[in-house]
């Protein structure tokens, strides 16, 4: 006999919003933005424009956690944030950032919008850690993984479902960051090169930010490896 006072659950669809610019030839290299805790598709995207070389086709996804954000002014009216992880059954969280990833890049892909073999995915504060944790769990996926100003996954170490990846990873740093400063990182590029043979760690005059000279910098990067 079931157990009438144990949880039970139910498995309903969510919508998930991105968007897409298309370069001007098709099939082009993508490059992928995700916004960082309290930010959405807006700020990611326009990141995006700012970073990707010429000729590089855009996307920005919107975390699914949805809350109220504090009014810019006293009296104003109430803005809206999205985050991509929470404390209650994070795991539930990841699959569904994984899930979200792979069909939206099945879905640009598929309208040769982007050519597949050229993904790129950059992840600032929060949705850095999830960026890596999708990057070593579909290792076939990317051609490179950008984190800014985040962690690595909490699991890194003992998480047997990270397998080594051909895809490169550029890690950036502020030396001034309030949440993930100097002491934090300090080993993050030898743990990235447990499973990844192409890793650049760089620090920056900054703090919890992504800095002109990091644009600068990821741009490079990106051309150099598309």
């Amino acid at each position: 006999m079931n157990n009438p006072l144990a949880e039970r659950t139910l498995t309903a669809p969510i919508t998930l919003r991105y968007d897409v610019i298309p370069a001007g030839a098709r099939p082009a290299p993508l490059l992928i933005a995700l916004h960082g805790y309290g930010a959405s598709k807006w700020h990611a995207l326009r990141e995006a424009k700012m970073i990707a070389p010429q000729g590089f086709a855009l996307a920005a996804l919107q975390g699914p956690h949805q809350h109220l954000r504090e009014p810019k002014e006293k009296g104003g009216p109430l803005r809206y944030g999205f985050g991509w992880l929470t404390n209650f059954h994070p795991e539930e969280s990841v699959a569904i950032h994984h899930q979200a990833l792979l069909e939206m890049i099945d879905e640009v892909s598929g309208e040769e919008i982007a050519d597949p073999k050229r993904i790129f995915l950059l992840g600032f504060s929060q949705s850095c850690a999830l960026n890596y944790r999708f990057a070593f769990t579909h290792p076939q996926v990317l051609r490179g993984a950008i984190g800014i100003c985040g962690g690595l996954p909490g699991d890194w170490q003992t998480n047997d479902g990270y397998k080594k990846t051909d895809a490169a990873v550029f890690h950036l740093a502020g030396e001034h960051d309030e949440y993930y400063g100097p002491q934090r990182v300090t080993n993050y590029a030898e743990q990235l090169r447990q499973r990844a043979q192409d890793v650049d760690f760089r620090s920056y005059e900054a703090g919890h930010e992504i800095s002109e000279a990091m644009r600068q910098d990821i741009r490079a990067w990106i051309q150099n490896r598309s």
